[in-house]
């Protein structure tokens, strides 16, 4: 697992918090130097004083300007005054006035104001008439910064908190609603719906919380498939075994007539099918339950179906049964116990359906990586609609081939389990002459 949701959770953290801390340290720094400012009428109102002073000075009226100056200094609660220099140069090179312009007593009104200095700034306006300036301590009604102390506590605490519960809350619903997807379809599968999926609700995500929904529903289908097949298996089972267990009865029930011979032959056959049902309902059962891969043994194929032919003259000694094989044909990690089964339920399959007198051909050849066993009779055939079925539990296609009496429908679907369970596998098609032929493909070496 390449842990795409740690990456990603670390890369989203990481880059969206060292990016936020940095946003938020350049809005702090640019809101600082906003408020720093002098507003924009206070500016205008000191430079409309500026020019007040300016003019009753230039007018020569010095009891005018010093009323005006007490009156403004009363109204403002401050400290003001107006200051006149001369640069007078004492050594060296003449000094050239309009160059270096003159000395300053305050600050200029377009500078910015510290926020953390305690006392007010003295604000410097120059005349534009004469070398002088209007000087005044910053009332306390123009000092910047009066909602400094709130819109830092806003930028540096109360902001970030959000942002970061913001970002609580988007991790949260992240991870927790797979969760709560997943927790939702435990629930509804434990109710019997076994179609709950949960991957397909996820989007397009792809780390390990969809790789854990994505192995739920793995695990979800093959319960699911598992146990509708256990139920249909007892289902198909319970139907099949109504007919010999009633002639079971049947034969039971008259068992002290005149013909209890023929009744006790009865008996003893229904009992006989009946353990074969029971068994192979059990077998095909752990098959699909277990799935299981036997392969501990070499085997020779050719050695295998001499067997199993030789078997199938002596029982169906009123059909021909041909077999082409070549020398040999070893398969290794394989098994005999799986293979030889399920090979004889094929070929009596094939013999079962096969009119006497005529034959069955088994044919055993090599491919790159694989041999090739083609069982091919002169039956009836199967419709194309069923051929996909016949390897089902219980199925029968009653209306195209003769039914024995004997056969519940287990061969080809025990055949096709056990030949899964050494990873071979099986498929039917008509032949173009008639008939139907099954192909055995098994793997020669298995790692």
């Amino acid at each position: 697992m390449k842990r795409q949701f740690l990456w990603r959770t670390c890369l989203v953290v990481a880059t969206g918090l060292v990016a936020f801390f940095y946003i938020l340290s350049v809005v702090t720094s640019k809101t600082e130097d906003g408020m720093s400012l002098i507003a924009e009428p206070e500016r205008i109102e000191l430079k409309r004083w500026a020019t007040k002073a300016e003019a009753l000075y230039l007018s020569g009226d010095k009891v005018a300007l010093n009323q005006w100056l007490e009156d403004l200094k009363q109204q403002e609660n401050t400290w003001l005054a107006i200051a006149s220099f001369q640069i007078k140069p004492i050594a060296g090179d003449e000094i050239n006035t309009a160059t270096i312009g003159g000395y300053h007593f305050g600050r200029s009104i377009d500078w910015k104001i510290h926020l953390y200095f305690e006392r007010n700034p003295v604000m410097e306006i120059p005349f534009f008439q004469t070398k002088g300036s209007f000087l005044i301590k910053l009332p306390d009604r123009m000092r910047p910064g009066a909602y400094w102390l709130t819109t830092k506590i806003v930028l540096q605490i109360l902001l970030p908190m959000a942002i970061l519960i913001i970002l609580s809350i988007w991790l949260y619903r992240h991870i927790i609603t797979p969760i709560h997807q997943l927790e939702k379809a435990t629930s509804a599968f434990s109710k019997g719906n076994f179609d709950v999926r949960v991957k397909k609700l996820l989007g397009n995500r792809n780390d390990e919380l969809a790789h854990l929904a994505a192995t739920f529903d793995q695990m979800a289908s093959q319960i699911g498939e598992l146990i509708a097949s256990q139920r249909q298996l007892i289902s198909d089972l319970s139907h099949e075994l109504r007919t010999p267990i009633t002639r079971l009865d049947i034969a039971v029930n008259n068992f002290e007539t005149n013909n209890s011979r023929q009744h006790l032959e009865r008996i003893s056959r229904e009992s006989i099918n009946i353990r074969k049902l029971v068994e192979d309902t059990l077998t095909l059962a752990w098959l699909d339950n277990e799935k299981p891969i036997i392969q501990h043994e070499d085997v020779d194929l050719v050695d295998l179906l001499d067997v199993v032919i030789d078997d199938a003259k002596f029982e169906f000694s009123d059909k021909k049964l041909i077999l082409e094989t070549p020398n040999n044909a070893i398969i290794s990690n394989s098994s005999h116990q799986a293979l030889c089964p399920a090979l004889e339920n094929i070929i009596r399959n094939a013999l079962r359906y096969t009119p006497v007198g005529k034959k069955v051909i088994v044919k055993l050849y090599e491919k790159p990586e694989s041999y090739c066993i083609e069982v091919t009779d002169q039956g009836p055939g199967i419709p194309e609609q069923y051929l996909n079925k016949i390897f089902l539990p219980f199925f029968r296609v009653e209306n195209s081939r003769e039914a024995n009496n004997n056969s519940f429908g287990l061969g080809l679907a025990l055949a096709k389990r056990l030949l899964n369970s050494v990873r071979a596998t099986i498929s039917a098609d008509n032949h173009a002459n008639g008939g139907l032929t099954v192909l055995i493909t098994i793997p020669i070496t298995k790692m």
